[in-house]
C-alpha cells in the first residue's frame, strides 16, 4: 500500500516512510527519521531528530516526537528517539530525544497511549502498555514498567522508576521510586495499597494477588525497620511477584533519596558516549 502524503506536509530528503504511512496535513518530518509501515500523523504533527518509529502508531495531532531535550547540557549530538509499535499519542504530546549524559535513548515500548499534553522527557525508558493520562509530566531518565498508568497532573522527579502495574494517583508528585503492583498517591505521595483491579487485569491469579497483599501488609504495615523486614523476605520463597517486590524496594533503598536510577549516572554517562561516537563514526 502506497504512503499518503498531504500536499502541504514538509518531508526532508532522507526520511524513510514505510508503507501505507499516512502524513497529515501542515506535518513535518525530519531528514533522520524513520516511520514505520501504517503509522498515521495527524495535522501539524512533527517528528524530529535520530528518530524511530514502529508500526501501526497513530499520532493524533499536534505532537512533537524527537524535538530537542530541555536540558543545557546538549550540544546537538546525534541522539534518539526509538518508538516501538501499535502506540497512540494524542494532542500536544512532547517526546523529547535523548542526552549524552542519560545514555543518548529516549525509548518507547509498544500498545502505550500518551494522552494530550503529557510529556516524555529526555531518555526516559518506557515499557508495553504504559498509559499517561492528561499533563502527566516525566522529568529525564525516568522508567516505566509494563502497564503502569500515570494518572492526570501526576509529575515525576528525574531518575525516578516506576515499577510495572503500578497505578499513579492524578496529582501526584512523584520523587521517589514506586514499587511494583502498587497503587502511589498524594502529595507527598505514598503507597496506599495493593493495585488489586489492574493485577486482575493483567491476568494474575487470585493466588499471585493473595502473595502480595501479604507482602504488602508485612511492609507497610510493620512497625519494624523497612530494611530488616526486606532482608528477612529476600531468603523465602513467597513467589515471583514478592520477589520482585522486595528487589525493586532494596534497589530504592541503594538510591539517593530513594531513587535507584541515580546510581547509574555514570553508566548512562558511557552509554551515551559509546551511542554518539557509533552513530558519527557511521
Amino acid at each position: 500500500m502506497a504512503s499518503q502524503i498531504h500536499e502541504t506536509a514538509e518531508i526532508a530528503e532522507g526520511a524513510e516512510l514505510g508503507e501505507g504511512v499516512h502524513v497529515g496535513p501542515y506535518c513535518v518530518v525530519g531528514s533522520r527519521v524513520r516511520i514505520g509501515d501504517g503509522t498515521r500523523l495527524g495535522p501539524h504533527v512533527v517528528v524530529d531528530g535520530v528518530t524511530t518509529i514502529g508500526k501501526d502508531n497513530r499520532l493524533v495531532g499536534q505532537a512533537n516526537i524527537g524535538g530537542v531535550p530541555q536540558d543545557f547540557s546538549y550540544e546537538d549530538e546525534p541522539t534518539r528517539v526509538v518508538m516501538g509499535n501499535r502506540n497512540t499519542v494524542r494532542e500536544f504530546v512532547t517526546i523529547n530525544r535523548g542526552t549524552v549524559k542519560g545514555g543518548a535513548v529516549t525509548s518507547i515500548g509498544d500498545d502505550c497511549l500518551f494522552m494530550a499534553c503529557s510529556h516524555v522527557a529526555h531518555d526516559c525508558d518506557i515499557g508495553d502498555s504504559v498509559t499517561l493520562a492528561n499533563n502527566a509530566l516525566l522529568a529525564g531518565h525516568v522508567a516505566i514498567g509494563t502497564q503502569a498508568i500515570i494518572n492526570g497532573a501526576a509529575a515525576c522527579h528525574q531518575f525516578v522508576t516506576i515499577g510495572r502495574n503500578a497505578y499513579v494517583g492524578g496529582l501526584t508528585r512523584i520523587v521517589q521510586d514506586v514499587p511494583p503492583f502498587m497503587i502511589q498517591e498524594g502529595h507527598p505521595s505514598r503507597v496506599r495499597k495493593v493495585n488489586v483491579i489492574g493485577l486482575e487485569r493483567a491476568g494474575f491469579s487470585r493466588e499471585e494477588i493473595q502473595q502480595v497483599k501479604e507482602a504488602f501488609r508485612r511492609i507497610y504495615r510493620s512497625s519494624a525497620p523497612r530494611q530488616r523486614i526486606l532482608e528477612e523476605m529476600e531468603g523465602e520463597d513467597r513467589g515471583e511477584l514478592v520477589a520482585e517486590l522486595v528487589r525493586s524496594l532494596c534497589r530504592s533503598l541503594k538510591g539517593s533519596k530513594g531513587r535507584y536510577r541515580d546510581t547509574l549516572r555514570e553508566e548512562f554517562g558511557r552509554q551515551g558516549e559509546r551511542f554518539v561516537m557509533e552513530e558519527v563514526s557511521r
